[in-house]
């Protein structure tokens, strides 16, 4: 099973339509490089899965073809008159059941992982507004806000749509608590490289955790309709050395800090 994984994994990684990158990319089908324990988890799920899946089409249209050819007319002039076999009834609902067995308890598993939240050195806390992002830092006081970059705002390199004005910047190998919410409709959190979705809703906190293990620059976007500029508000999040984050703390303690209140 594990050679299938490394395979599937080696074809998707040399697939023109993979998007190894922590943005998306044109034409990606596939995930972006888990950036954190729990998307790495739900990478090695997936590839079970289609493992799993791979299979079942392989047996299904080998028993398609083998029944098409064994059993054909010109073969079989008086049609068979069984109306039941017990063993075979038998073994296509116990093997599916199986089936559902394996997948279920690696499934639970998954689940609990990514509603634990552990022990956290850092509290983030997200507030979805329309229609931009304001950012709390509650062990550090600090709050700013963060707003798309229009097009005659981007300096050469940058992403359109996706770059922002203030990036989420946090510490590498860190347990990091992420607390959402929003002050006026629905929005939702996602960063899909750290396998994170998470619902912001007005007068609720939802929260979840990540550990970013490599440094980099991670984009996402709010994942729920929120109006007429849902799709400009993105999510960029910078993963630094502990060093540098002490740093950016540094300076965004000195610096003033502004935001449009709610």
């Amino acid at each position: 099973m594990r050679r299938i994984h490394f395979l599937l994994g080696v074809i998707f990684a040399l697939s023109p339509s993979t998007g190894w990158a922590a943005y998306p990319t044109p034409w990606q089908m596939y995930y972006q490089s888990p950036a954190t324990p729990v998307m790495k988890d739900i990478y090695d799920f997936h590839l079970m899965l289609l493992s799993i899946e791979g299979l079942i089409v392989l047996l299904v249209a080998a028993l398609l073809v083998f029944v098409i050819i064994r059993f054909r007319a010109s073969r079989n002039k008086a049609p068979s008159k069984n109306a039941h076999h017990t063993l075979l009834e038998v073994i296509w609902t116990a093997i599916p059941l199986l089936i559902l067995a394996v997948i279920a308890f690696p499934s639970f598993k998954l689940l609990y992982l990514m509603d634990l939240t552990p022990k956290s050195d850092l509290t983030i806390k997200a507030i979805g507004n329309q229609w931009y992002w304001t950012y709390e830092y509650p062990d550090h006081d600090i709050r700013f806000d963060s707003n798309m970059l229009t097009e005659n705002q981007l300096k050469p390199g940058q992403l359109r749509l996706l770059e922002v004005d203030n990036r989420v910047v946090i510490p590498t190998n860190t347990n990091i608590r992420v607390i959402t919410t929003s002050s006026d409709v629905i929005h939702s959190w996602a960063v899909p490289a750290f396998g994170i979705k998470r619902d912001s809703v007005p007068g609720r906190l939802n929260e979840t955790w990540l550990n970013v293990k490599k440094e980099g620059v991670y984009y996402g976007q709010c994942s729920e309709f929120c109006g007429i500029k849902h799709a400009f508000m993105p999510i960029v999040v910078e993963a630094v050395t502990p060093e540098q984050f002490q740093q950016w703390l540094l300076s965004k303690k000195t610096a003033p800090q502004t935001h449009r209140g709610g």
